[in-house]
């Protein structure tokens, strides 16, 4: 029997889809989560799938406490890291690393972000040290980075249409990715042969964030007026040199911000 796949934040905006294209691909997938899953709600482990020829399990754990991990990587040859959060990523992939290097994982897949290398934030900084954590194990890795999701995008266009004036940093672009292209290539990976930083994945086009916020309004059918601020410091330079992009050699997905509204904004 194929040992399972540990996908770790598989409850996730991303998780949620890659869990699938794993499942219908066949193949056993254990999903790790701080709350696991309600006993009777369909999905505690060893439930099973209902809608593809492999099946899922989910099992209580916490990267970045280092809590359940032995338990969660036994007997499985593969993780895919998908389990994150504003700060920790460093502490919490090292934990999972080790965890993996115990249990003899045979590949080790790793989700991360365009920039992580360059950009002077904690997030990014985060980032880096998980791919580290990563690429100094000793074990068969993969890493892609991926830039920011639609999804996110999204969240804070909501959280900013409250204000009465939009604050609109000057110079900064972003090249939103739509989530479900970015499974559909993590689940390639974890499902190939480790070949560690791959090239990364963005969304089709760039965007001034000015341009992201009024497309949002646009599909909400609002307006609000905008003001440029400009970012301070070695970041905002870094922001307005482009640093948070690959524009080029990067693949490119094909999901527009203009079509995921269209989708998702009513």
């Amino acid at each position: 029997m194929t040992s399972p796949i540990l996908v770790t934040g598989g409850t996730g905006t991303l998780g949620g889809h890659v869990v699938p294209l794993l499942r219908d691909a066949g193949r056993q997938v254990r999903v790790l989560s701080r709350h696991g899953r309600a006993p009777g709600d369909g999905s505690e482990i060893g439930s099973g799938s209902k809608s593809g020829p492999g099946s899922v399990e989910y099992v209580t754990g916490d990267v970045l406490k280092g809590e359940g991990l032995d338990a969660a990587v036994d007997g499985v040859e593969i993780v895919l890291h998908l389990a994150g959060g504003p700060k920790g990523d460093d502490e919490a992939t090292l934990n999972l690393v080790r965890a993996a290097t115990r249990a003899g994982v045979a590949h080790l897949v790793l989700i991360s972000v365009i920039g992580a290398d360059r950009v002077p934030v904690g997030y990014f900084r985060s980032k880096l040290g998980a791919e580290r954590a990563v690429a100094d194990s000793g074990l068969p890795w993969s890493t892609l980075r991926a830039a920011q999701f639609h999804d996110l995008v999204l969240t804070m266009a909501q959280k900013m249409e409250k204000l009465p004036v939009l604050p609109t940093p000057a110079g900064m672009r972003f090249q939103p990715v739509d989530s479900r292209e970015v499974a559909a290539r993590l689940a390639e990976l974890t499902l190939g042969q480790p070949a560690g930083l791959v090239a990364d994945l963005a969304g089709p086009k760039v965007y001034e964030f000015a341009e992201l916020s009024r497309g949002y309004l646009r599909a909400r059918g609002k307006h609000r007026l905008m003001m440029p601020i400009r970012i301070p410091g070695k970041a905002g330079r870094v922001y307005r040199a482009g640093e948070n992009l690959t524009l080029e050699g990067a693949l490119v997905g094909k999901r527009t911000w203009e079509e995921f509204l269209a989708e998702r904004v009513n």
